[in-house]
């Protein structure tokens, strides 16, 4: 669908979570009840649940806090707001990389931060599509210049890194990493990170740091995910504080590492993911390509490669690539 201004009007008069009359609504959009009605079930597009209810209106089904770039500019800590070059934030977009990628390659600086309510697009690791709905989570894009994009292997653990200080920063518990670039609570998928580099005519490169995290995803929605995940909501932590607080807490944390990790590299950073390993010690099956290996994950090295104990013993290690990990149920 197309997103258009009358659809951010309706969303932030509803928002609150209370019941609006239909005829406020019609006077506030300039429509008929009836064209009230289209662009009602139109949210549903979106993700946003409405609930209709005869003699009072319209209401979602539950409030939402939208994005606020005054908030979360105003949260951040001074040497975040030194690094942050610009923020956007829309409505809806196909994708917060794509969107960031595009910008890159017209000159966008170091520091450059998109963020959309909603995705259409958005993309996932291995061509997944990343489930967005309006307002549900928070979708993410940083972009990052490098001289040299050879030191920047690992840099999606060292990202995981900083989601974690951020997460327990808003009290979150519980929370771990998969290697290569899953955040997990209990093995079920909170979050995800998406790096997306490209080479540049002087040498350099441009990096594009994805995020998402699942806030509230509505579970008519949640059934298109296939696999089995979770949300802030579901386990209580993190949505007290608020949407904007969090956004400005991963900020806080991505700015500071991305602008130390051209000099600092994965050894800063790898200690403090191996703490948070969910799958260290683990039975585990790693598909690559037609190849299926079963063993047993013995860490991480200094590079960043998966480290797996197979059935004959051997020690294999891999790369994020096009590897497939899941935990083996014995």
């Amino acid at each position: 669908m197309h997103f258009h201004d009358r659809h951010r009007i309706l969303i932030e008069c509803l928002a609150d979570g209370r019941f609006h009359s239909g005829s406020h609504l019609a006077t506030d959009l300039g429509l008929s009840r009836a064209g009230v009605w289209g662009l009602i079930r139109e949210l549903g597009e979106l993700g946003l649940e409405v609930h209709a209810v005869h003699g009072k209106g319209y209401r979602l089904a539950e409030p939402l806090e939208l994005l606020d770039e005054n908030f979360i500019r105003g949260s951040l800590s001074e040497s975040a707001r030194r690094w942050l070059a610009e923020l956007e934030i829309h409505p809806r977009l196909d994708s917060t990389n794509t969107h960031l990628a595009n910008r890159a390659r017209r000159g966008a600086p170091s520091g450059a931060v998109c963020l959309a309510e909603s995705q259409s697009a958005g993309k996932g690791r291995l061509g997944r599509t990343w489930l967005s709905p309006f307002g549900g989570g928070i979708a993410l894009s940083v972009l990052w210049r490098y001289d040299d994009i050879a030191r920047l292997a690992g840099l999606s653990l060292a990202v995981g890194v900083a989601v974690m200080r951020a997460l327990g920063r808003m009290g979150v518990e519980g929370a771990g990493l998969k290697w290569p670039n899953d955040i997990l609570w209990r093995d079920r998928k909170l979050g995800g990170i998406l790096l997306e580099a490209s080479g540049e005519a002087h040498g350099g490169c441009a990096v594009v740091i994805g995020l998402g995290l699942n806030l509230h995803i509505p579970a008519e929605s949640g059934q298109a995910i296939d696999q089995a995940w979770v949300d802030l909501r579901q386990i209580d932590q993190g949505i007290a504080a608020g949407r904007n607080r969090l956004v400005a807490s991963l900020l806080d944390e991505l700015l500071g590492l991305l602008a130390d990790f051209g000099q600092a590299g994965l050894s800063a950073y790898l200690d403090e993911w191996r703490s948070h390993h969910s799958l260290h010690g683990r039975p585990v099956s790693v598909q690559l390509g037609d190849s299926l290996i079963h063993g047993r994950v013995a860490g991480v090295s200094a590079e960043g490669l998966l480290l797996v104990d197979d059935e004959d013993g051997a020690r294999r290690e891999f790369a994020a690539g096009d590897v497939r990990v899941r935990v083996a149920h014995v």
